[in-house]
């Protein structure tokens, strides 16, 4: 007589691998999360921001900054031993748009970061998201020199659909960062379960 295996003896969960989009204004942090919570070394594509870019690149409110993304960046985590993000952090200027569609392929979600001395930013990449009707989670990123408003004041501002998630986080921050990646995922994974729930039986 044959028995099941037990427990033990289950057969290894198949590890699943999801793609997640870090998007945002022009020096909102990206890259800084990227590299916050990637267990590997992340690939970055940044240069020297250059005179001759300074007429296009609006640097209001992020003076100190002296680079920027190019192409993507791109990092990994581990949130459990079946469970991998690889992220992909978008370029944030206008003019680098074109690469936004080869790196949506295949996502199943996104953070859209925001800053709210430059709220303003984020708008191209909430409309981005909302068009593609990829799930996404608005990151408010608060900088210590920042005002700080509750996540509805936010909301309310970007004119948000009510599902849309909005958190507070620190990007410097591995743990406030990957709560935010979880929150990308439950909220995807909510949003796909939905349709399945509510059909007829």
């Amino acid at each position: 007589m044959k028995f099941g295996r037990s427990p033990r003896e289950q057969a290894p969960v198949e590890p699943v691998t999801l793609k997640i989009l870090v998007a945002g204004g022009f020096g909102v942090g990206k890259t800084t999360l990227v590299a916050a919570v990637s267990e590997i070394k992340p690939l970055r594509t940044e240069e020297t921001l250059s005179e001759a870019g300074r007429p296009v690149d609006d640097t209001g409110g992020v003076e100190a900054k002296h680079t920027t993304t190019v192409a993507m960046d791109f990092g990994r985590i581990t949130l459990r031993e079946d469970l991998t993000l690889y992220l992909f952090g978008t370029p944030g200027q206008d003019r680098f748009w074109f690469l936004w569609d080869e790196l949506a392929q295949g996502a199943l979600g996104a953070v859209v970061l925001a800053d709210t001395r430059r709220l303003e930013d984020c708008f191209a990449a909430v409309d981005y998201f909302e068009r593609r009707g990829l799930p996404f989670v608005v990151a408010v990123n608060c900088f210590d020199d920042a005002d700080h408003y509750p996540p509805e004041d936010i909301r309310t501002a970007l004119d948000l659909d009510p599902g849309v998630p909005v958190v507070l986080c620190d990007a410097r921050e591995r743990a406030s960062a990957k709560e935010v990646l979880i929150g990308v995922v439950e909220h995807a994974m909510a949003r796909a379960a939905a349709p399945r729930e509510s059909a007829p039986h």
